[in-house]
C-alpha cells in the first residue's frame, strides 16, 4: 500500500491586518451605495460652484493659469483630506465608545498595529477611489493638461495618510464626539482655506504662509496642481513628500500609542 504525502507547503506568511481590511471592505460592501451619489456630485459641484462660478469673474487668472484649471487640483487635494478625516473621526470613535469593534479586534490574535494598520489601509483605499472619480469629472471638464495627472493617485494617497493617522489619534484621545466638531471647525476649515486651495499661499501673511507650509494639505495641493497643470512645483517634490512622509510617520506613531493605552489593559 502505498501512502501519499498530501502536507501542503505553507506559503509565506500573511499580515495580520490584511483581516481587519476585510472587514471593513466587506462592511463597505453593504453601504458603498449610499456614498457613490456624493462621490460623484461633490466634484461636480465643486467644480460648477468654485472653478465656473468663481471663476468667472477672475478674467486674469491666477499665476498665468485660468482660475479653474487652478483650483481643480486645489480641490481634489483637499476633497482627499476630508474624505480621510472623515474616516477618521466618528467612525473610530464609534468603534471605540458605541460599537466597540477595537475592543473585539483586539481579543483576537491581531496586534495594536494590525488594527490599527488595517483600519488605516481602508482609509487610503477610500481616499485613492474618491481622488480617482475627482480626478475622472475633472478630466471631462478639461482640467487636466498633462499625463502626469495620474501620480496626483499617489500623491492623494499619501495626502490621506498624513491626514488620517494624526487624525485617528486625536480621536482615539478625545472622550466626546463634540470634540470632533471642534476638530472640523477650527482645524479642517482653516487647513483648507489657507493651504493654497483657492489661492496662492504666497499671498498670505508671513505668519499664515509659514503655518501652511507646516500643514500637509498644501504639499499635496503644490504636487496635484504641478501634475495637472504639467508645470514644475513650487517646492521640490522630494521636499513636498518628506513632509507628507513625515505626518504620516508621527500621527501613526501618536495612533498606535493611544490605541495601545484604549485597548491594552
Amino acid at each position: 500500500m502505498v501512502s501519499v504525502d498530501r502536507r501542503v507547503t505553507p506559503g509565506p506568511p500573511r499580515w495580520p491586518g490584511l483581516a481587519v481590511l476585510e472587514y471593513y471592505l466587506v462592511s463597505y460592501r453593504r453601504t458603498w451605495r449610499a456614498s457613490v451619489l456624493s462621490s460623484f456630485l461633490l466634484p461636480v459641484l465643486s467644480m460648477l460652484g468654485f472653478g465656473l462660478g468663481v471663476g468667472a469673474y477672475v478674467t486674469g487668472g491666477v499665476s498665468g493659469v485660468r482660475y479653474f484649471d487652478y483650483v481643480v487640483p486645489g480641490l481634489v487635494a483637499s476633497t482627499a483630506a476630508q474624505v480621510a478625516v472623515g474616516e477618521a473621526t466618528w467612525p473610530v470613535f464609534g468603534n471605540f465608545e458605541w460599537i466597540k469593534i477595537y475592543f473585539a479586534q483586539a481579543s483576537a490574535p491581531l496586534r495594536i498595529r494590525d488594527v490599527l494598520g488595517g483600519h488605516l489601509a481602508f482609509v487610503c483605499l477610500r481616499v485613492l477611489a474618491s481622488g480617482a472619480v475627482f480626478l475622472a469629472v475633472a478630466a471631462a471638464f478639461g482640467a487636466v493638461h498633462s499625463a502626469w495627472a495620474l501620480a496626483t493617485l499617489p500623491v492623494l494617497v499619501l495626502v490621506g495618510l498624513s491626514v488620517a493617522a494624526p487624525v485617528f489619534g486625536y480621536t482615539a484621545s478625545v472622550s466626546s464626539d463634540s470634540y470632533l466638531a471642534l476638530l472640523f471647525r477650527f482645524g479642517v476649515i482653516p487647513m483648507t482655506l489657507f493651504s493654497g486651495v483657492f489661492f496662492p499661499v504666497g499671498s498670505l501673511p508671513a505668519v499664515l504662509r509659514a503655518g501652511a507650509y507646516a500643514l500637509p494639505l498644501w504639499h499635496g495641493v503644490d504636487l496635484c496642481r504641478a501634475a495637472t497643470l504639467g508645470v514644475p512645483p513650487e517646492w521640490s517634490v522630494p521636499g513636498h513628500l518628506l513632509v507628507l512622509a513625515g505626518w504620516s510617520a508621527v500621527g501613526w506613531l501618536l495612533a498606535r500609542a493611544r490605541f495601545r493605552r484604549r485597548l491594552v489593559v
